[in-house]
């Protein structure tokens, strides 16, 4: 499953309890828009590194790196090629 399916998916079951009426923007704040809220930020941390196999220290917990699937993904590859 591609990184973008799988955090779209990851995040349609976990923060818009399954609503598939409720697109998200690539690029669309997940703050802003109220999709996750800080306590959202630690399920979906602890989501990225479970799945993917990576630590997100606790610098990285920034938005330019969390607050969009658009910066997610950049973050995982990011993360990944370091890894491996």
């Amino acid at each position: 499953m591609a990184i973008e399916e799988r955090l779209r998916t990851f995040i349609q079951n976990n923060f818009l309890l399954g609503d598939k009426n409720r697109a998200i923007k690539e690029d669309e704040s997940f703050l802003q828009s109220g999709i996750i809220d800080s306590t959202g930020v630690l399920e979906l941390v602890n989501f990225i590194e479970e799945t993917y196999k990576i630590k997100v220290e606790d610098e990285e917990l920034i938005p330019e790196n969390l607050d969009s699937i658009k910066n997610l993904i950049a973050y995982i590859q990011r993360k990944s090629a370091k890894t491996a």
